[in-house]
């Protein structure tokens, strides 16, 4: 089966009565756990953003609390899973400004880990990645919060 272009479903969607509507989101909710993490965000936790940072960031927390330091090649595959998950509430929420938050909350959890793993090639290439992406999507900010999020990301 072939997929509809998005301006097809959007003009197929303002043809649709309300109630149509609201079953296709909510049959769609059924079929894959991101698809109702998608609309549980857009419906619960959109109009609160401060308050979805801090829960990240606290699911952030209870994530590396649970990396396994025996072998770099756990950590890697931790980090790479905490990394997946960040990048899920970055675009769930489409906002640079949580996005930049996330990835310096992230940076500065990688920083602390223990000195040995810092050296590892994977995981420094991991780091400064991610600095990329945070420089990429600063620059698409006001300059005030450009100012503000350069200095938490010069403690980095």
């Amino acid at each position: 089966m072939k997929a509809a272009t998005i301006n097809e479903i959007k003009q197929e969607l303002t043809h649709q009565p309300a109630n149509n509507v609201l079953e296709l989101c909510l049959r769609l909710g059924r079929f894959k756990k991101e698809n109702k993490e998608l609309l549980t965000y857009l419906l619960f936790e959109s109009h609160n953003i401060p308050e979805f940072i801090e829960n990240s960031k606290m699911e952030i927390d209870a994530e590396f609390e649970t990396i396994n330091t025996s072998n770099v090649y756990f950590v890697k595959k931790s980090l790479r899973k905490i990394l997946r998950m960040v990048n899920k509430y970055c675009r769930y929420s489409g906002l640079a400004n949580v996005e930049i938050e996330l990835l310096i909350y992230f940076c500065g959890k990688v920083n602390e880990l223990k000195s040995s793993f810092k050296t590892n090639p994977v995981i420094v290439n991991i780091y400064q990645f991610q600095l990329k992406k945070i420089n990429k999507a600063l620059a698409t900010l006001h300059e005030d919060l450009q100012y503000d999020f350069q200095k938490e990301i010069n403690k980095l």
